[in-house]
């Protein structure tokens, strides 16, 4: 028999049959995501002819500037989401406070985060954006939602995915048994199972980093970087590659693909934040879908999915993808919380910038 392709319906199905007390729900709130994500494919497609680019005139509780597609996003993802009685409420990048479910559709009992368009600065130059979502168990089961509820670590996520929106849409998900990508076949409209089981191989000769953030970097940052830059005439006996395109899903779907590490490490730029990306919506599930593809995230100190949320849009430091590169960061981190790393401190050192290999 000839073998056919698999939608990610009937894969979300198959997984559910594993589990003969499961009633349905969890894979119906993930079709909700596929089809979420399919309508922003579809504006984010047609550009300028959507009217939808630049910026929207408001700024979002972090205090960043909206783009148009920014609010369309997140619109369809409480549009899409609100109205089945699957969730109990839900939170967004794009949101002060927990969004709660209007009273004229039944509530459920899970709790959706999402970021509903990752690399708002691309947008404009046509460049890779992605959404990414992450799914929680109500803890208080159809009660209207406090933030509190939200504060789970990331070890309590059921679920989580992002979506790419670049030359071809794609979701990639995780439902806690391995990694699976699917790309949308806009001939019928469906997302076929396209790249089974990705896994991160453990060494990785490739990085994402800021660069122009160099001088706030911690030393530990400043090591590693400066050891890749070396090649093989340093330390590490081998060429690395740098990447950087500003958007954590192109970042991590890179990494899924080809391998290598991604970095967006605490810095001294603004002392009085902890790190640049969100934990509940960008860390956390970006975080599950990298360890069950086989590799790690940390925020150079600590395993990410460890960490207990303090607030809705709290900020931590990430460095994630190829397990051992990862472990290296760790390890140089603990090198210098323990004042261990005295050679790399030096004043001359100091006083090179790292991209100036001398």
């Amino acid at each position: 028999m000839e073998s056919r392709e698999m939608t990610i319906t009937e894969f979300m199905i198959s997984e559910q049959r594993r589990f003969p007390a499961a009633t349905g729900e969890f894979t119906a709130l993930l079709n909700y995501m596929r089809l979420a994500c399919k309508r922003i494919s579809y504006i984010v497609g047609r550009g300028s002819l959507a009217g939808a680019l630049g910026a929207a005139g408001s700024v979002n509780v972090q205090g960043e500037t909206q783009m148009k597609l920014d609010l369309v996003a997140n619109d369809i993802f409480l549009r899409t989401s609100e109205y089945g009685g699957l969730v109990a409420g839900m939170v967004s990048e794009e949101l002060d406070d927990p969004y709660q479910i209007p009273e004229e559709y039944p509530r459920g009992r899970y709790l959706l985060a999402f970021d509903p368009l990752d690399g708002s600065s691309n947008i404009d130059v046509n460049a890779p954006v992605g959404s990414i979502f992450s799914v929680l168990r109500a803890p208080r089961g159809t009660e209207p939602p406090e933030a509190n509820d939200f504060l789970q670590p990331g070890t309590s996520q059921l679920g989580a995915g992002y979506a790419i929106y670049g030359p071809t849409t794609m979701i990639v998900l995780t439902l806690g048994r391995g990694v699976h990508g699917f790309t949308l076949d806009r001939s019928f409209g469906e997302f076929i199972l396209t790249h089974p089981n990705l896994r991160i191989p453990a060494e990785g000769s490739e990085f994402a980093i800021n660069a122009s953030n160099e001088r706030f970097w911690e030393p530990p940052v400043r090591r590693y970087v400066s050891e890749c830059l070396a090649g093989r005439a340093g330390v590490r006996a081998k060429d690395f590659n740098m990447r950087w395109i500003a958007s954590l899903v192109a970042e991590v779907h890179r990494i899924l693909i080809r391998g290598g590490l991604f970095m967006y490490p605490k810095d001294t730029k603004d002392p009085g934040r902890e790190g640049r990306l969100r934990l509940l919506y960008e860390a956390n599930p970006m975080a599950m879908i990298v360890e069950q593809a086989g590799g790690a995230a940390s925020t150079g100190r600590a395993r990410i999915l460890d960490l207990p949320p303090q607030a809705l849009h709290q900020r931590v430091p990430l460095v994630l993808g190829a397990r051992a590169e990862v472990e290296r960061i760790e390890r140089y981190h603990l090198e210098h919380d323990q004042g261990l790393d005295k050679a790399f401190q030096s004043p001359l050192f100091k006083e090179r910038s790292l991209f100036i290999q001398e």
